[in-house]
């Protein structure tokens, strides 16, 4: 049966990281409450609000079995409004028998008090930006927290009774070494988290380091930002690190214990439905997407005013599906199931990607096993170049 994952959007930050390139902003927290009661007010209206923009309302009917709160800095919020959103959730939705309930946090952003009013809100996983364990890097790129702080971030969640916590950490940082990045690895796994996040800086115009990066300049440190030769080392050397500590790479930027890979994000990867709710964030329900206004205060007036917030709502031809399939499916270690895509889209909307499939084997890009195809793992750092082979139907 058929389930639904829930994305919950939380756009504010205690600071902007130089290296972000999502849409959060810092805002004083008197925006809070405003914001928290926007998101209960969607959820609220949500099939009258989606069926102003002719979005069908059957995906409320599936059973919820995944929540994510991210952004941003969900915890920023506090009890009060989290536990506010939590409960607006349980009683607009079908909740599943087993949800995997996931909100990010920042050191520092949480405390005990909250944490457990966490747990009692049903949130059992814990998402935690280190990004890093060495205290000139985290300087570096605006980050408040010092290593020290995650550390106690781990250990007070522990000491509440979570029993499911991800570390997120970043290669490529400025003034990154070999010797403070396997530091940062060593530091991460002494905490035992059940899932580690590995990730390589993205030079792109979306963040301000990486602007900086692109075209050359030198502020927000870019000139420490190591090269492209480094990052590949690094991402190499902390797959074979976290594999020897015992976590399975289940996804080209993911690691778990054995029965902690994140249920919410396989979704993402293998086009099951999900809900977004919040501003900027992005919906699925297995044949189009859409996407609610970026801008904060115009999300708010849409809401005040009763109004859909949603910008963009795109229906995906069967074409632009497979193509999906392809290049999100095969981020995953264990790949795609060709099969699945032919009794899901018909046999002729996989026949043109045959030859392709054929190609990328022959060259050693792609393993052809079957009704299954995945990337080998040398191939995972030229996973992009890859992707873009499935981007365009082949003529």
């Amino acid at each position: 049966m058929a389930t639904l994952g829930v994305y919950i959007q939380v756009p504010f930050c205690a600071s902007k990281c130089s290296f972000c390139n999502f849409s959060s902003r810092v805002e004083r927290s008197t925006i809070y409450r405003d914001y928290s009661g926007a998101v209960e007010r969607e959820l609220e209206c949500w099939p009258r609000l989606a069926a102003m923009r002719a979005i069908p309302a059957e995906i409320l009917l599936l059973p919820v079995d995944s929540v994510y709160m991210g952004g941003g800095t969900p915890t920023l919020l506090g009890a009060e409004h989290l536990v506010g959103i939590g409960h607006a959730l349980r009683e607009r939705m079908r909740w599943g028998a087993e949800v995997e309930f996931t909100i990010e946090a920042t050191p520092g952003s949480a405390d005990a008090d909250l944490l457990r009013a966490l747990l009692g809100m049903g949130v059992n996983r814990l998402s935690i930006g280190a990004q890093t364990f060495d205290d000139v890097e985290l300087r570096a790129v605006g980050r408040l927290h010092s290593a020290s702080d995650t550390a106690a971030l781990v250990r007070h969640a522990r000491q509440a009774g979570f029993c499911n916590l991800s570390l997120d950490l970043i290669a490529g940082l400025p003034y990154q070494t070999r010797e403070s990045f396997r530091h940062s690895l060593e530091q991460a796994v002494k905490l035992r988290p059940e899932h580690v996040s590995l990730y390589l800086f993205e030079a792109d115009e979306k963040s301000r380091l990486g602007r900086e990066v692109v075209h050359g300049g030198d502020r927000y440190h870019a000139g420490a930002v190591p090269g492209d030769d480094f990052m590949a080392d690094a991402y190499e050397f902390g797959c074979e690190f976290l594999a020897g500590e015992g976590y399975v790479q289940y996804e080209i930027s993911n690691f778990a214990s054995p029965g902690f890979e994140s249920r919410h994000n396989i979704k993402y990867w293998r086009l099951a439905p999900y809900l977004g709710l919040g501003a900027g964030a992005h919906s699925f329900d297995g044949a189009r997407r859409w996407s609610n206004r970026a801008d904060v205060l115009a999300y708010l007036r849409q809401l005040d005013a009763w109004g859909p917030p949603v910008e963009v709502c795109h229906v995906l031809s069967a074409t632009e599906q497979v193509e999906e399939f392809f290049f999100l499916g095969l981020r995953q270690a264990c790949g795609v199931d060709l099969n699945q895509a032919r009794e899901r889209w018909g046999a002729a909307c996989l026949e043109p990607w045959e030859d392709k499939i054929a190609q990328l084997s022959r060259e050693g890009f792609l393993i052809r096993e079957g009704d299954h195809a995945r990337l080998p793992p040398k191939a995972y750092l030229l996973s992009n170049e890859i992707f873009q082979e499935f981007v365009a139907t082949p003529a």
